[in-house]
């Protein structure tokens, strides 16, 4: 029995939410996508560039050690990046530069700038960890500023669909910074 041919309809173009099928990046490719936004990390942490790309390199050398038993490279060397960072500045505690102006002195009372890296840190590696197109509904609404129709017009949820997804991703986030001790902006 000969079934009647379809015809196709073209579908907007839809965000990938099937990247579980996805094969493992190469050390290369995760290097060139991810080296400069490390940086950005690790500076951010630290304060300083030169000990940032250190920690960066550190990091990538480590990933290499362990590249076959690592399932997720991004989220591995983000937590990395945070667990080197913090070491040391433990390590580091009294060679904090004084002198020289915080980026961010302009923009906010600092009565714990460190506690402010470590939560800005936390919820950048929460956002490493999160499945792809969970972080892409985040992308969406904060970073590009749309609206929950137009967030289900590109993806093809249904609005309510994206609310709810928002509603318990924050609530998620929320939970884990809780949990990692980070109550609020200032650690």
């Amino acid at each position: 029995m000969e079934s009647a041919p379809q015809s196709r309809v073209e579908a907007p173009e839809l965000l990938p939410f099937a990247t579980m099928t996805q094969e493992k990046p190469t050390l290369r490719q995760v290097f060139e996508a991810e080296e400069s936004p490390l940086l950005r990390f690790a500076h951010g942490m630290v304060g300083r560039r030169e000990c940032a790309e250190d920690l960066v390199q550190e990091a990538f050398l480590r990933l290499h050690a362990h590249w076959d038993e690592v399932a997720n490279p991004k989220a591995w060397l983000y937590r990395s990046v945070r667990n080197l960072a913090l070491n040391f500045l433990r390590d580091h505690k009294r060679e904090t530069l004084v002198d020289q102006p915080s980026e961010w002195d302009a923009a906010a009372d600092h009565r714990d700038p460190i506690g402010r890296l470590e939560a800005a840190g936390a919820v950048r590696l929460l956002l490493a960890e999160l499945r792809d197109d969970d972080r892409a509904l985040l992308q969406l609404k904060y970073h590009d500023d749309l609206k929950y129709d137009q967030i289900s017009a590109k993806t093809g949820l249904s609005v309510g669909n994206v609310g709810y997804k928002l509603h318990h991703l924050l609530k998620s986030l929320g939970e884990s910074l809780r949990r990692m001790g980070i109550e609020s902006a200032e650690g």
